[in-house]
């Protein structure tokens, strides 16, 4: 009989669906000892709240709140990419360094469409 590494396989339903709950949570938690992740959930407690004075539209609130979410789902997707891969060993590797430099490119682009969504959202304001 073959047995399964991980228990999550095996649930179904609510079973499943609650203890991927409690498995994204403790995500959350590792993600806030994360430098890069702390910083980008300080900007988001200022930001998401400002957005709501911002947003002239419910279009414009969600995409200046849809913007740094963005940029913080990316973070976590870029963290993950870099604990896989230290995980595998610390030495140098061209693709381990690819992985993680494309980690990293994705946060950047992420953060610059937040930037210009922010930014087009005030000049709107500030100009219209």
């Amino acid at each position: 009989m073959h047995e399964e590494v991980n228990p999550q396989k095996a649930r179904t339903g609510l079973s499943r669906v609650w203890h991927a709950l409690g498995y994204s949570i403790h995500g959350l938690q590792a993600a806030w000892y994360e430098k890069a992740f702390r910083q980008e959930a300080i900007f988001a407690v200022i930001l998401l709240p400002s957005a709501f004075w911002i947003g002239q539209t419910w279009v414009e609130i969600a995409l200046l709140i849809g913007g740094v979410l963005l940029v913080m789902i990316v973070e976590l997707l870029n963290t993950g990419i870099e604990s896989a891969i230290d995980r595998i060993g610390p030495e140098w590797h061209a693709l381990a360094k690819r992985a993680k430099d494309m980690g990293s490119a994705a946060v950047l682009m992420s953060l610059l469409f937040c930037l210009g969504i922010w930014i087009a959202a005030i000049r709107a304001l500030v100009m219209p």
